[in-house]
């Protein structure tokens, strides 16, 4: 069973999803698409400043490096289409520019050790990011397995990236969410990952 724990003064929820079935972009939701833009151009979504303010605690400066929850709503602001992934992948997308968290996800099988602990990067360390070069985690917040830094606020590793073979994955909301969030991300995990959940 999946363990998180924290060398820092963060508050987090963590999730344990199992039984996965990851797919391709799913057709089926378009609908939660389109909620999610809708939300993003009505501003009804959660408060852009509990994400820099956890960035700005730890001495970074959200405008430079911004939680990949606020840059997927800049980006869905000018107009440019929520990204699609896959199944997994996509539902914590459109959580995260509902909510305002940033969501780290973990494939589970990829993580080495039997624990993810949320810490600061030290000098020198990070990873190849998904899609990305190099991104450097010292002095930032970030999540590590035993063989490092597989993750952060801004963005997750190519090493343990959620990909169509995953079936185990780590959720991590990098903020307090409410127990109705949570239900409704175990909720469309079940419909669109085809897999349950459960807090860890």
């Amino acid at each position: 069973m999946l363990k998180v724990r924290s060398e820092i003064d963060i508050e987090w929820v963590s999730l344990e999803l199992y039984e996965l079935e990851v797919t391709p972009p799913r057709e089926d939701f378009e609908l939660e698409v389109a909620r999610t833009m809708q939300v993003a151009k009505s501003g009804e979504t959660g408060a852009v400043a509990r994400a820099r303010e956890l960035y700005r605690r730890f001495g970074l400066d959200p405008t430079r490096v911004r939680p990949s929850s606020e840059a997927l709503l800049r980006r869905l602001k000018k107009g440019e289409p929520l990204p699609r992934v896959n199944s997994l992948v996509d539902v914590a997308n459109a959580l995260s520019v509902q909510l305002q968290v940033p969501v780290g996800l973990y494939d589970l099988d990829k993580v080495n050790g039997d624990e993810l602990v949320i810490r600061l990067g030290a000098d020198g360390e990070g990873y190849t990011g998904i899609g990305k070069e190099r991104v450097n985690v010292a002095g930032r917040i970030c999540v590590a397995d035993a063989d490092g830094p597989c993750g952060n606020p801004s963005a997750d590793s190519a090493r343990t990236m959620i990909t169509t073979e995953t079936e185990r994955a780590a959720w991590l909301y990098f903020l307090p969410v409410g127990d109705d969030d949570i239900d409704r991300t175990a909720e469309l995990v079940a419909v669109f990952g085809r897999g349950l959940t459960r807090m860890v």
